[in-house]
């Protein structure tokens, strides 16, 4: 399968936006004074389903970024 140009631009688009909010979200997850991560110092449920969120966002932002990585290179390849 080929990808257009557009297409794998938006794809490393992507995956760098992933990294980039979500890097953002869990700084400020850990440093989250509400009570709703942290109660008495330990972690909540709060904290451990956001961090998932952000560890499967980290996961499939890196693998849809790599696909569009390959698809520049595939594109470079055949020019």
């Amino acid at each position: 399968m080929k990808l257009s140009r557009p297409v794998s631009w938006f794809l490393l688009a992507f995956g760098v936006w992933s990294w980039v909010i979500w890097i953002t979200f869990v700084k400020n997850l850990v440093k989250d004074s509400s009570g709703l991560a942290f109660d008495d110092g330990h972690p909540t449920a709060y904290f451990w389903v956001h961090l998932l969120l952000a560890v499967v966002s980290f996961v499939l932002g890196t693998v849809i970024g790599a696909i569009g990585l390959r698809g520049l290179r595939a594109l470079r390849r055949t020019s």
